[in-house]
């Protein structure tokens, strides 16, 4: 009987071992935004369109200087680059449960209230500048 186990048996030299689709780890995805300042200007304030008059809605051109603004800006360019992969309806999900970051940052009393017209800020429009080099570095570089 034991023999019959032996005929039977995968002995190392006649197992294959060629990896299947199901054994390979699916490449990570990779970001199409570099950091948070770049997905601001390339994909966010093109799509999210608002008049800025500074009685309605507020916003400072030096917005790397406001911490809340950095860490919702952060916050809406990270969930961006992770629902975008869901093909079905992430996109959807993005504008309903994150994109509402900008009306908490475009509110009068928002991260913005204490700025104004004498400062860093033109209230005509909503075209901040870029923030100093190396303020945000892109993730795309990084290696890990």
């Amino acid at each position: 009987m034991a023999e019959e186990i032996g005929l039977f048996a995968e002995t190392d030299e006649h197992m294959d071992h060629t990896q299947t689709e199901t054994d390979v780890e699916p490449a990570k995805p990779q970001l199409v935004f570099g950091s948070a300042e770049e997905f601001l200007h390339e994909q966010l304030l093109p799509t999210y369109v608002r008049d800025v008059d500074n009685r309605s809605a507020k916003w400072c051109m030096e917005w790397y200087f406001h911490p809340e603004a950095v860490s919702r800006v952060e916050a809406l360019w990270r969930a961006w680059e992770h629902l975008r992969l869901d093909g079905a309806t992430g996109i959807s999900v993005w504008w309903r449960d994150h994109a509402d970051h900008m009306r908490v940052l475009l509110d009068p009393n928002g991260p913005f209230y204490n700025c104004d017209k004498s400062g860093h800020r033109d209230p005509a429009y909503l075209e901040p500048k870029r923030a100093p080099l190396g303020w945000f570095p892109d993730m795309r570089l990084r290696t890990s």
